[in-house]
């Protein structure tokens, strides 16, 4: 059985930092996409951040427009594991933080391209 699980979640300060982690395990995703999402209550899960299989022949790292230069994602093969490095939080990026996966290459920031999540880590930015 794949299983994803967040971890790294809090509750932080603005301007503050955080790094999610997300450890799958039933399945290597050395050479998938995996990207990270996030949600708010009554609002549709957003997309953050992914990066494809770095080596691939398309080897990308896509980040949403809040987020660029203040976010980092990374992945650790070996681990099987990626990571959200938050820098300069703002109290607009409290959310539910979600991992996924997509199997395959194919470059999407769709929730609907991705075949395994996570169950989700809070993360809190108070001003």
């Amino acid at each position: 059985q794949v299983q994803l699980v967040e971890s790294g979640g809090g509750e932080v300060q603005a301007g503050g930092s955080l790094r999610l982690s997300c450890a799958a395990s039933g399945r290597t995703f050395s050479r998938d996409v995996m990207a990270w999402f996030r949600q708010t209550p009554g609002k549709e899960r957003e997309f953050v951040a992914s990066q494809s299989w770095p080596g691939g022949n398309s080897d990308y790292v896509d980040y949403a427009e809040s987020v660029k230069g203040r976010f980092i994602i990374s992945r650790d093969n070996p681990k099987n594991t990626w990571y959200l490095h938050m820098d300069s939080l703002k109290p607009e990026d409290t959310a539910v933080y979600y991992c996924a996966a997509k199997t395959g290459t194919g470059r999407t920031t769709s929730k609907d391209e991705y075949d395994y999540w996570g169950q989700g880590t809070q993360v809190t930015v108070s001003s």
